[in-house]
């Protein structure tokens, strides 16, 4: 079934909103089953965008939440398997397999992370005022700018997120679950 104009554009505006009503959400999640800021962030992004190709032509899912997450997963897991046929990521199937105990469940279902990610950019070596712009950021969603002008600082419109790339070697890494005594 071909999509018309208007479904694609009732089902973009659906996903426009699904994206600021759970982003977070879903991007909590993908922190804790992949285990690394970056690679959820990348992953959070190609589920939005695989549902920006596939909803139009097959329909929005029924667990639209559910969906985002497990393609983000599949996304970011085939990242970390590219990644360790270079660099040799250790313990590659635990990363992809990891699931909590006893998950909190939500009136869907689904586990809810924001807790443990608001734990994890609370952490004791940051700074103060970084673990709260971290928090706003990762947690609530606001943009470098708004947090800059909450803080009362300036902004400066060249250190804006698109002209500035962050070495992935300053990227703190965070394990969000604590580790085996086996490993």
């Amino acid at each position: 079934m071909k999509p018309t104009a208007e479904t694609a554009a009732a089902v973009r505006n659906n996903i426009d909103a699904l994206y600021r009503a759970e982003s977070r959400r879903v991007f909590a999640t993908l922190i804790r089953l992949l285990g690394d800021f970056d690679i959820a962030e990348e992953a959070l992004h190609d589920a939005f965008r695989s549902a920006l190709e596939q909803w139009p032509r097959d329909g929005i899912p029924a667990n639209p939440r559910a969906w985002l997450v497990s393609a983000g997963r599949f996304k970011g897991v085939d990242k970390l398997r590219r990644q360790s046929r270079y660099d040799l990521y250790e313990d590659m199937e635990q990363v992809a397999g990891t699931e909590s105990a006893s998950p909190d469940l939500d009136g869907d279902g689904l586990e809810d992370d924001r807790l443990r990610l608001i734990f994890t950019c609370c952490h004791p070596a940051l700074p103060a005022e970084a673990q709260v712009a971290l928090t706003l950021r990762e947690v609530c969603g606001l943009a470098t700018e708004e947090i800059a002008r909450a803080f009362l600082l300036p902004t400066r419109p060249w250190r804006n997120a698109s002209s500035v790339s962050r070495p992935k070697s300053a990227t703190p890494k965070f394990r969000t679950e604590p580790r085996n005594a086996a490993s």
